[in-house]
């Protein structure tokens, strides 16, 4: 057996939206939901989760990623959301908070604006909007994306079918009607999703908090993905206080000085 046998011991398959997906539900306390990047297997998590203490984190490979088979028709970032509110109902988990990373960062917007009521807290961390982003370079990005985990015929498909959904696909219409608290975080070197694009989402979404962290756009990384689950726990640990009314002073501008003064170098 390989290690990643192994790994998917801990993992099942269940009927998410019609779509069979293979889902992880590990630890224990207030839930997260992880959104992965572009052809990611949730597996890639397991440095941020291994830093994270005090979550019952919930991660499952997007339909024709890992273990989850491509489906027949490609799904849009709509679709997508509808599959993760999917994955939650079959978890049992009525509200969550979530981070999406990358090509999850979109659903996750997504999935704040058509499932509002299953959304706490919102992370987005090295995504954009979409089209009308500041686009980044292209060799980082397939370095970033496919590298050599796009070996087989249904890789391929997968990896095709979610560029599909993203290059049609935009958030600037409705990231004003983002009701969850909400935390953007990027990487200062971000060549993929520059920063520019972090920036943006931080002021179109209501009372949103930006932190740049050291790095570039792949934050799952070990040493990165250290620095993310600290900024992401005191985010969703102070976010969970009480909200003051707006023209006082806020807990998010708060969280915002006081994480990026700490984590960015």
């Amino acid at each position: 057996m390989t290690s990643l046998d192994a790994r998917r011991r801990d993992s099942v398959v269940v009927s998410a939206g019609g779509l069979e997906v293979r889902v992880r539900v590990q630890g224990d306390g207030d839930p997260l939901l992880l959104l992965n990047g572009f052809t990611r297997p949730l597996e890639s998590w397991e440095p941020f989760v291994e830093a994270l203490s005090g979550r019952t984190v919930v991660s499952f490979d997007a339909p024709g990623v890992g273990g989850s088979p491509v489906p027949c028709l490609p799904l849009s970032i709509a679709q997508l959301a509808d599959v993760a509110a999917s994955v939650l109902d079959e978890v049992g988990l009525e509200r969550v908070d979530v981070l999406g990373f990358s090509h999850g960062g979109a659903v996750a917007q997504q999935l704040a604006v058509a499932h509002p009521a299953r959304v706490r807290r919102l992370v987005l961390v090295s995504t954009s909007c979409g089209l009308g982003a500041t686009l980044g370079g292209f060799d980082a990005l397939d370095n970033a994306t496919l590298g050599s985990d796009a070996s087989t015929w249904s890789d391929a498909v997968g990896a095709l079918w979610h560029s599909m959904a993203i290059s049609s696909w935009s958030s600037i219409p409705f990231l004003g009607a983002i009701t969850a608290r909400t935390l953007v975080v990027c990487g200062t070197h971000d060549s993929v999703a520059p920063p520019a694009n972090s920036r943006s989402l931080a002021r179109r979404i209501p009372d949103a908090s930006l932190v740049m962290l050291a790095g570039g756009h792949d934050l799952q990384l070990p040493e990165p993905a250290q620095a993310l689950a600290r900024t992401v726990s005191r985010f969703l640990g102070r976010a969970g206080r009480s909200r003051p009314a707006r023209g006082h002073a806020t807990g998010t501008s708060s969280i915002n000085e006081d994480v990026t003064n700490k984590e960015m170098t």
